[in-house]
């Protein structure tokens, strides 16, 4: 879509394009089903991800490469829907 203002173009993005945006850090969720062996850590190669009981990536680092779901053992790695 394009707007004229003082007879020069200007691109508008749509809102759901900036929507798509800003929620797309999140791009990979360990759900209850995590054992904590480890194997994520291991693998992902920005360190997204911390230990604990239940292990967490943290949506900042995360770069949605998909690493650590191909390797978990019980396939608790799950993309954001």
């Amino acid at each position: 879509m394009f707007f004229y203002v003082q007879r020069k173009p200007y691109f508008c993005i749509t809102i759901s394009y900036i929507i798509i945006l800003n929620f797309r850090n999140m791009a990979y969720i360990i759900s209850e089903d995590c054992i904590a062996c480890g194997t994520c850590i291991d693998e992902c190669p920005v360190g997204a991800i911390s230990e604990g009981d239940i292990y967490a990536i943290d949506p900042d680092m995360c770069t949605d490469c998909g690493t650590c779901a191909d390797v978990c053992p019980t396939e608790a790695i799950h993309p954001v829907a």
